[in-house]
């Protein structure tokens, strides 16, 4: 459905060590620096990311109520982009990793070093 999602940070090296961190704990490649290394470029079971410097050039600004969903192939597989997350700069928010009895998901959020807010969700049976 998606061709590809971009998400604003001002520090685009933070963001790399950060957003590096999560790719290579789910199988993934360290992203690549595009504009004189204002932009980062993540690609992945056919899904890009693009994270960097607003191209208007205005500082970033995480979307209220916004939150970007990555699939997980296993409840570990969560775990261990979580722990990635945290041990890049991120932090934790929502509750902890874990199995949502409302919609039989396994769930974990972070929000990135710019409060962007990420989750990734292993969906049992898809």
């Amino acid at each position: 459905m998606f061709a590809h999602i971009c998400l604003g940070a001002d520090d685009p090296i933070r963001a790399k060590i950060f957003y590096d961190g999560l790719f290579m704990a789910i199988g993934g490649m360290p992203g690549s620096e595009i504009k004189d290394g204002d932009r980062i470029v993540y690609v992945h079971d056919d899904a890009m990311l693009v994270v960097g410097k607003p191209l208007n050039g205005a500082p970033s600004s995480p979307g209220n109520g916004g939150t970007i969903g990555f699939t997980m192939s296993s409840p570990a597989m969560v775990d261990s982009w979580h722990a990635a997350g945290l041990a890049h700069g991120g932090t934790t928010c929502e509750d902890p990793p874990g199995l949502r009895a409302s919609s039989g998901f396994y769930l974990a959020y972070l929000r990135d070093p710019d409060g962007n807010k990420l989750c990734a969700v292993f969906k049992p049976g898809a």
